[in-house]
């Protein structure tokens, strides 16, 4: 067992044996947030393998994955058993996964829960996604050792599992307004990760803001690879790459994708494969969490005041709720950058 970091030679040993990773971050178009995902009573085996099998046709070959830690909390054997589950389908169908433990994102406002989710709010961006653990366990050190439980029995079970491509320990620590505030819990997530002495590589990411030094100096000093989001239009982001490249390390980028934003598959696809960057769009398949509309139609304080933003052109996810494509031009510079998609597997698209 080891707690140490991957050496820079380690990690780029590592990456070098991967195809150039270009995937999703993927949530099945029937749940409204990970607990709907990951609960028994929903977990939607037939749709996952329906809406994989469209996001290898399109020339993915990895899938970003939120876990929910409830939902482990009530039953940590069926949890394991739906992830053994989730990595065979996705394995069926040539796709790797990068699962995600911990979240403070939280547009509904709500605590994670157990139960029957609530129903989307109509024309509201990621309406009922909750945090994982939930803000009010992040900050109360008396739950961390279950957190610790989770964390190392879940990578304890899968740590030599040739389909996890890597652990993503924590999604946007200090978000939904919690600031520094799970900066501690971020740091020990990386120890519980890697006490279970995985195979795979550690992460998490780091963030362009000013006043996120501290996350940036975890993240950076801590991940084996460094990971980023970037919703920025292509001038801003390659000046950041500019940073990012001097960690020397490997790079993700675990959430991109922006349309109205000039973040799109026609500019960035190709930046980021001259840069051999992994790239994983926010959302594949659009359904529950309506992540077609724009940040500033969510509900909670994470909303933007965009003046008369566009509604109508989709803001994240590529696909319709069928397969057919959002836009034909998009899934073929997919398959003709990978090199590996089969867009006669998809179905034909809607006129635009």
């Amino acid at each position: 067992m080891t707690t140490e970091r991957w050496s820079t030679e380690e990690a780029w040993n590592w990456y070098d044996e991967q195809e150039w990773l270009v995937g999703c971050n993927y949530l099945p178009s029937t749940a409204v947030n990970p607990t709907e995902m990951w609960l028994a009573d929903s977990f939607d085996p037939e749709t996952i393998d329906r809406e994989l099998g469209w996001a290898s046709a399109v020339g993915m070959n990895t899938v970003r994955v939120f876990l929910q830690y409830v939902v482990w909390e009530d039953d940590p054997e069926g949890f394991k058993r739906r992830m053994e589950e989730f990595l065979s389908i996705a394995d069926k169908h040539g796709l790797s996964t990068m699962f995600v433990f911990f979240d403070d994102v939280a547009f509904s406002g709500d605590e994670p829960y157990l139960g029957p989710q609530k129903d989307p709010i109509p024309n509201t961006h990621n309406s009922q996604w909750t945090p994982s653990p939930g803000h009010e366990r992040a900050v109360d050190r008396s739950t961390w050792p279950k957190l610790a439980e989770y964390v190392r029995d879940v990578v304890s079970a899968f740590r030599a599992d040739e389909r996890v491509l890597i652990w993503d320990v924590y999604n946007e620590p200090g978000n939904s307004e919690m600031d520094k505030r799970t900066l501690p819990l971020l740091r020990e997530s990386f120890d519980w990760v890697r006490e279970a002495d995985p195979t795979q590589p550690v992460t998490a990411g780091v963030n362009w803001d000013p006043n996120r030094t501290e996350q940036n100096r975890i993240g950076s000093e801590h991940a084996d690879v460094i990971s980023f989001h970037d919703y920025s239009d292509l001038e801003f982001t390659t000046e950041r790459l500019a940073d990012l490249e001097d960690y020397d390390r490997p790079l993700l980028c675990t959430e991109w994708l922006a349309r109205t934003r000039d973040n799109h598959v026609r500019t960035h696809l190709p930046l980021y494969k001259e840069r051999n960057i992994g790239c994983y769009t926010w959302g594949f398949v659009n359904g529950k969490i309506q992540t077609n509309l724009p940040w500033s139609t969510a509900q909670t304080s994470i909303a933007e005041a965009v003046e008369d933003e566009d509604t109508d052109t989709w803001f994240h996810d590529v696909v319709h709720g069928d397969g057919t494509p959002y836009r034909r031009a998009e899934v073929e510079l997919f398959a003709e950058y990978t090199g590996r998609g089969d867009l006669s597997a998809l179905p034909e698209p809607a006129d635009e």
